[in-house]
């Protein structure tokens, strides 16, 4: 890691906890090693959520039939990833929403 790329913090998950392919481990990787770099990713790979909270996105990675989603904030100083999971229908739940806000919230807490 470069001295100018931003720490991934994981709040929850991580890329080998669920049955990822390989090629969509690699797939997840690159996407992240990109936002450590400081890349702005967008459509079709990221798009933002704001019902979560500013600076959220969720990566998209599509792997043998499933969904893969990767829910991160870009914060300053890191990219701080909310959790990995297979997403199985058009809109975020909103029970997982009001996980994700909880879960940054607690994270913004602890930090301070």
């Amino acid at each position: 890691m470069c001295m100018a790329d931003k720490p991934l913090v994981w709040l929850h998950g991580e890329i080998k906890t669920p049955p990822l392919s390989v090629n969509a481990r690699i797939e997840a990787g690159t996407l992240l090693r990109r936002l450590q770099r400081g890349e702005l990713l967008s459509l079709p790979h990221s798009r933002p959520m704001p019902s979560i909270g500013p600076s959220c996105h969720e990566l998209r990675i599509n792997d043998r039939g499933l969904t893969w989603r990767i829910i991160y904030r870009l914060d300053e100083d890191s990219v701080v990833i909310g959790d990995v999971f297979a997403k199985k229908t058009m809109a975020t739940p909103s029970a997982v929403i009001k996980a994700f806000k909880r879960r940054f919230a607690g994270y913004d807490k602890d930090a301070k």
